[in-house]
C-alpha cells in the first residue's frame, strides 16, 4: 500500500536518521527525534521535548512552516481507526488554547505507531 498510501495522503514511517540531521538546525542542544512520519512532502515529527509539524508550501517546497507543540500543551489524542470500508484511520490531537483538534489522516498501523509516540511522551 506504499504508492497507494502515498497518493491518498496517508502518513508512513520514516527513518530518524536522515530526519535528525535536516532538523538540526531546528532542534535545541541535546533534542533529538524519536519518530517521523510523512505525509507527502509534510511531516509529523515526535523529538524527546515536542511534537514538530512540518509543512512544506509551494510548489518547489522550498517555504517550510515548522509547528512546534511542546507535549504538556497537548490535552487529549483521538484515533479513529480503519472500518472495514475505510481504509484510513483519523488522528485528532488536542491542543490547549485551541478550539478545535488538529486532524491527520493516515493508514491504521501508522495511526496506532504515532497514538503510542504520543502516550509514551505524554505521559513520561
Amino acid at each position: 500500500m506504499g504508492l497507494f498510501s502515498g497518493i491518498l495522503g496517508n502518513a508512513a514511517e520514516i527513518d530518524i536518521d536522515d530526519i535528525q540531521e535536516d532538523l538540526a538546525p531546528v532542534l535545541a542542544n541535546g533534542e533529538s527525534v524519536t519518530n517521523a512520519y510523512k505525509l507527502l512532502r509534510d511531516m509529523i515529527i515526535f523529538t524527546s521535548n515536542r511534537l514538530i509539524l512540518i509543512d512544506k508550501q509551494g510548489v518547489t517546497g522550498k517555504k517550510v512552516e515548522y509547528h512546534s507543540i511542546p507535549y504538556k500543551a497537548i490535552t487529549q489524542f483521538k484515533v479513529e481507526t480503519a472500518g472495514r470500508f475505510d481504509m484510513e484511520s483519523e488522528l485528532k490531537i488536542y491542543v490547549s488554547g485551541q478550539a478545535s483538534p488538529m486532524e491527520i489522516t493516515m493508514t491504521p498501523d501508522c495511526a496506532m505507531g504515532v497514538q503510542q509516540s504520543l502516550a509514551n511522551n505524554m505521559f513520561s
